[in-house]
């Protein structure tokens, strides 16, 4: 499997910050853009206040393995932003993707909702 396109410049995480679609769920806030291309990139975002550094890369890891898992399902051609929560860490693996997916519907990422 080919490794993930991922955003890595401040510049490209402040302008999804203020002029990108967002939506909130108690696992995590995830903010899209469509970025022209025919791929999608992902940047994740992970404050101190959640922990030291294990605890923030546990929540990186669990943040990048919902997005691989949840691929196939998305629309190509977005950037999408997750910003970790603290339930994001010690929270449901099924409630956290769950709230990935109900993210995504609420966004129009779903290849289902280009269909309805």
């Amino acid at each position: 499997m080919d490794k993930t396109v991922t955003i890595k410049e401040n510049r490209t995480f402040r302008r999804m910050y203020s002029k990108g679609k967002s939506a909130v769920t108690p696992f995590l806030v995830m903010y899209c853009r469509p970025n022209g291309r025919d791929h999608s990139r992902l940047g994740i975002t992970v404050s101190t206040k959640l922990g030291g550094a294990v605890v923030r890369n546990r929540a990186r890891r669990r943040l990048r393995e919902v997005y691989r898992l949840a691929r196939p399902d998305l629309r190509p051609g977005f950037d999408v932003v997750l910003v970790a929560r603290q339930r994001c860490v010690e929270g449901d693996w099924r409630k956290l993707t769950a709230a990935f997916y109900r993210a995504c519907r609420e966004l129009g990422l779903l290849k289902e909702a280009e269909k309805a």
